[in-house]
């Protein structure tokens, strides 16, 4: 009954034969596409209204009553550039800790 576990389910095998970060080394690897698709889609949205904020900031800039609206947006595409990074990055470290926490209560199984 175990081996047939093990060939449904090859994750859980290799969690009793790695260590913790060979595990989630190997999960990352396999990690879920609804997972990635949920960032992607955070990641694409950003992308989206930064590339706006430079559009219309650059529009307002031929306006005189409008510069100062103009340099406001592109200080909030800026900012946004911050945000690409920082979604990718909590991704990581969600996805990480998720399977840490799933090596760990496979120990204890």
């Amino acid at each position: 009954m175990g081996n047939l576990m093990d060939a449904r389910h090859p994750e859980h095998a290799n969690a009793q034969n790695q260590t913790k970060d060979e595990y989630v080394n190997h999960q990352m690897g396999q990690h879920s596409n609804f997972y990635k698709h949920i960032y992607h889609v955070l990641y694409t949205i950003n992308d989206f209204l930064l590339g706006l904020w430079f559009f219309i900031g650059s529009i307002f800039f031929y306006f005189d009553s409008l510069k100062t609206w103009g340099v406001t947006l592109f200080v909030l595409a800026s900012l946004q550039f911050v945000i690409k990074p920082t979604i990718r990055l909590v991704h990581e470290f969600h996805a990480k800790n998720h399977y840490r926490n799933e090596y760990d209560e496979q120990q204890i199984d």
